[in-house]
C-alpha cells in the first residue's frame, strides 16, 4: 500500500461539496480535513502498490466538480 496526501484548492463556496463528493464517491480517499492556508482541503488517500498516483489524482480527484487545483505529497515511511 502507498499513502499520499492531496491538498485541494476549491472554487469559492465549494469546499464542503468537494469534501462530501470525495468521501462518498472515491474509494481510495480515507479521510478529508478542512485546512487553512493556500489550500482548502487535505485528503488522505491509500492506493494499491500497482496503482499509478498521477492517474489517480488526475482522473479521480481533479475531476470532482469544484476542484480548482491540487498539490500531492507522496509519503515514504510511517512512524508509529
Amino acid at each position: 500500500m502507498q499513502t499520499i496526501f492531496v491538498m485541494v484548492k476549491c472554487e469559492l463556496g465549494k469546499a464542503y461539496d468537494v469534501a462530501a463528493a470525495a468521501v462518498d464517491n472515491v474509494d481510495n480517499v480515507s479521510e478529508v480535513y478542512s485546512i487553512s492556508g493556500q489550500h482548502d482541503l487535505m485528503m488522505k488517500c491509500t492506493l494499491d502498490d500497482d496503482m499509478d498516483i498521477g492517474h489517480f489524482v488526475t482522473r479521480e480527484l481533479q475531476l470532482i466538480d469544484g476542484v480548482a487545483d491540487t498539490f500531492t505529497l507522496i509519503t515514504f515511511n510511517a512512524f508509529t
